[in-house]
């Protein structure tokens, strides 16, 4: 990956940024068969020819800020940390390291930075099924595992707005909990060899020919129907199709339906292989241009 400084940021900045991490083949980490595999094919194919500034890698730095400091501190006896972990499956090898495993209580632990609108949205699907995932490797080499937690730090959480606000959280740190069943076991070994098989077909693919990211994957917001009279800017009601916005007008105010469309959210802002994507490139692109 070319690391540009285009904000002149100081050389520790840019070293955290700078990496010689090289990917091995057959070998896919836990955060990216989570992820679109569309998007995981192109950053291992585009590695070397993708271009990211510092400025933009700021909350990774953070990230990576808190998984050290806890590293860092002490553990409990029954306690294992930043374990790194390899299971074969098949002709390929899936790894990570989670953060805390705590033996007395059979419990997984990761820690996360994010926005709390996280926790506004109780959006933890992603977050259970990484945790999940780990829980079954290490079931895999003998070691019993039942619960998952994932300690989150709300990076822009804002006192005075918990004060005020019903559904905002009231600290900065939230700990959501999961129980694991055997049926969750189950399900995500069957998740995992169901990615692997996709995995070794879209190896052989050319970029355009590997199947899209779900809407999910890129965070698709959907398209939505404004009702909305004539002169006005704001609109008198937004729902979900031009059906229920047309019967919605049948008993109600409102001259006309404006269509707005959904945006990928991933794909525009978060995504830093888009430019290598034909989806993006004949979709994403295309929508903003006409917006």
């Amino acid at each position: 990956m070319k690391i540009t400084n285009n904000e002149g940021l100081p050389k520790p900045f840019v070293s955290f940024a700078e990496s010689d991490y090289q990917y091995k083949p057959k070998q896919y980490s836990v955060s990216a068969i989570t992820r679109g595999l569309k998007q995981t094919i192109l950053k291992r194919r585009h590695f070397d020819e993708i271009e990211q500034d510092v400025s933009e890698m700021i909350w990774l730095l953070l990230g990576t800020a808190v998984h050290k400091v806890l590293e860092e501190a002490e553990e409990e006896d029954a306690e294992l940390k930043e374990e790194y972990l390899k299971i074969d499956i098949g002709e390929y090898k899936l790894s990570g390291r989670f953060d805390l495993y705590n033996g007395d209580t059979k419990t997984i632990t990761d820690y996360k930075t994010s926005s709390v609108w996280k926790v506004i949205y109780g959006d933890y699907d992603e977050y259970r099924l990484q945790l999940l995932i780990y829980a079954w490797m290490l079931r895999k080499i003998g070691i019993e595992v039942n619960k998952g937690q994932i300690i989150l730090i709300l990076k822009d959480h804002k006192k005075t707005r918990a004060k005020y606000k019903k559904d905002y959280p009231n600290l900065p740190v939230k700990k959501i909990e999961f129980t694991f069943t055997d049926e969750d076991f189950e399900n995500v070994e069957k998740f995992i060899n169901m990615k692997f098989e996709k995995i070794k077909k879209y190896e052989q693919l050319p970029d355009d020919e590997i199947l899209h990211c779900s809407p999910e994957d890129r965070w698709r917001e959907p398209d939505k129907f404004a009702v909305k009279e004539d002169g006005k800017k704001r609109a008198c009601r937004v729902l979900d199709s031009k059906e229920q916005a047309e019967k919605w007008m049948e008993n109600n105010k409102g001259d006309f339906i404006e269509y707005r469309a959904g945006e990928d959210k991933k794909c525009k802002d978060y995504c830093n292989v888009n430019e290598y994507c034909d989806y993006y490139n004949e979709v994403v692109l295309k929508q903003e241009e006409v917006s």
